[in-house]
């Protein structure tokens, strides 16, 4: 299954309107901590490289899993960040877009 960029901005905006009481929810200031949580979560991506190899995440099948599952801890936070200042799929997509224009013919 294939998910766009809205897709994936709503699960993870059920995913906190579900916890909201435990979590406390999304708004602005809380940006920050998200932010910060997607960081650590990067960090221990680059964690299962440094210990395993690059060798390993291609071809040791669970800890592929878990690499990627890394990654997905990375966007859900980011998600969260956009989430946190109203940010929307389509807003965020545009603003790709054209940065994705502006890399493209950066050194022509």
């Amino acid at each position: 299954m294939d998910l766009n960029l809205t897709d994936l901005m709503n699960m993870q905006r059920d995913l906190q309107e579900k916890y909201k009481d435990k979590w406390g929810g999304l708004y602005p200031a809380k940006a920050r901590d998200q932010l910060l949580w997607s960081i650590i979560e990067a960090g221990e991506a680059a964690d299962i490289i440094k210990k395993r190899g690059d060798e390993a995440v291609m071809n040791d099948p669970q800890l592929r899993h878990d690499f990627t599952e890394e990654i997905g801890d990375v966007i859900m936070y980011l998600f969260d960040t956009l989430l946190c200042y109203g940010i929307t799929g389509e807003e965020f997509a545009e603003v790709y877009r054209k940065k994705f224009e502006r890399n493209m013919h950066r050194w022509e």
